[in-house]
């Protein structure tokens, strides 16, 4: 499998090549050069396979032989080391739970899956690869612990200073080793601008590569869940509607990869906060990326998704195509709380912020009578904890991946401009 740039202006590359390049030289996100749907025999017997046989047939196909099948089994494995359950909300509405990884975040799969594949590619290699990462929360903490401890490979990760949550920021600041955090004064698409102006910069003297979901093994592993999702629900319900909170976009092109890999969705959702440049894309046409504003469902808070480009290509760039299979909406933080109140009070289920945007998603879609609505839960709740303790008057149990790093001293470096982060990076 090769891949090309969607800049069209660079050579295309094997999978490992895009893996440790992350951008290519003409600034564009890689795209694979083939989409070979599964088999529909495949797709129907879906609940006769394991989680593990399920994702080793949606990615080989993108890995190629790049990796040996047993290698890339036993990454797979190490990578799915937890459950995704669904629980039931409403009579047509459930919660896909992302989020019992070790750091309790849907980003967990992708960062697991990218890191084993780079230790792989690196395991003969003398020279020091260093993972260059943006953040807008819940990337930062995965990829730190995805990484930590690997081979010949170090990560620098850059996050907006007051803009993630306090356990968010222990996740990315408290683990030493090879991992470091810079506190960049400013918002998440700034931190976003200085990864992507580093990697063209021929003056760093560092191999960098990104482990954004700009990354095609950040991206594509995130197919896996809509396949574990329909495995759990497809003898009950037919028609399948996903509602994926976003805010760069990559976990809800993960699906719709997976439907183009034959998994029959009848509709995507794409919930956003009030960083709305995708659903006013989707009302008027004009695409009009803005400054970021700040929301309690940070993760979320991106004003030009790297990744909606991707969509476009998945549908062709056909506007009318990708309006009739994925809609966009957006909500404000007040209507966020009453929809956290209202899901606890239906069934009694403390949903993050942006599960709770993923839930608003569902009703402003307007599902059918014989449709059955899935909103993505993203994060544990105690990622959010003050906001959803305030809004809940609730208590929220604290889990032992979080207690573990709850009072650890951080550790972080503040830089303000493009110059402190090169300079950072050539000393």
């Amino acid at each position: 499998m090769n891949y090309f740039s969607l800049n069209h202006k660079a050579p295309n590359v094997s999978f490992k090549e895009a893996v440790i390049n992350g951008l290519a030289p003409d600034k564009g996100l890689y795209f694979p050069e083939n989409i070979t749907p599964l088999s529909k025999e495949f797709i129907e017997n879906i609940s006769e396979y394991s989680n593990e046989e399920i994702a080793y047939e949606t990615i080989k196909q993108f890995v190629g032989e790049e990796i040996p099948t047993n290698v890339l089994k036993q990454i797979i494995k190490e990578t799915l080391a937890f459950d995704f359950p669904i629980i039931p909300i409403e009579k047509n509405i459930g919660a896909l739970e992302l989020f019992h990884g070790p750091t309790m975040a849907f980003k967990d799969v992708g960062a697991r899956f990218m890191a084993r594949c780079l230790g792989y590619f690196n395991k003969n290699n003398n020279q020091q690869l260093t993972v260059l990462v943006a953040t807008s929360g819940d990337t930062g903490g995965a990829v730190a612990n995805g990484f930590l401890g690997v081979k010949g490979v170090d990560v620098v990760i850059l996050y907006p200073s007051g803009k993630v949550s306090d356990i968010q920021e222990k996740q990315l600041t408290t683990l030493g080793q090879n991992i470091t955090a810079l506190e960049v004064d400013g918002v998440f698409d700034d931190c976003q601008d200085m990864v992507k102006t580093a990697f063209l910069d021929g003056e760093i003297k560092r191999s960098l590569t990104s482990a954004n979901s700009i990354n095609i093994a950040r991206w594509l592993p995130q197919m896996f869940y809509f396949f574990f999702a329909y495995k759990q629900l497809h003898k009950q319900h037919k028609n399948l509607v996903f509602s994926v909170p976003s805010g760069n976009f990559g976990n809800i092109c993960a699906g719709i990869m997976a439907q183009k890999l034959g998994l029959p969705i009848k509709h995507f959702v794409a919930a956003t906060n009030v960083n709305d440049t995708v659903p006013n894309f989707m009302n008027d046409g004009n695409y009009t990326p803005k400054p970021s504003k700040p929301t309690i469902s940070n993760a979320m808070d991106v004003g030009n998704p790297s990744n909606f480009i991707r969509i476009q290509e998945l549908f062709n760039n056909d506007y009318k195509a990708l309006k009739s299979a994925f809609s966009s909406y957006s909500f404000s933080d007040d209507e966020t709380r009453d929809a956290m109140k209202l899901i606890y009070k239906k069934a009694n289920y403390i949903a993050d912020p942006h599960g709770a945007v993923g839930y608003l998603g569902l009703k402003e879609y307007n599902l059918q009578n014989d449709q059955y609505g899935v909103f993505l839960e993203t994060a544990h709740p105690v990622k959010f904890l003050d906001i959803v303790e305030d809004t809940l008057s609730v208590k929220v149990d604290i889990p032992s991946q979080i207690k573990s790093i709850i009072d650890k001293e951080k550790k972080s470096t503040k830089i303000k401009t493009y110059e402190e982060l090169k300079y950072f990076l050539n000393n």
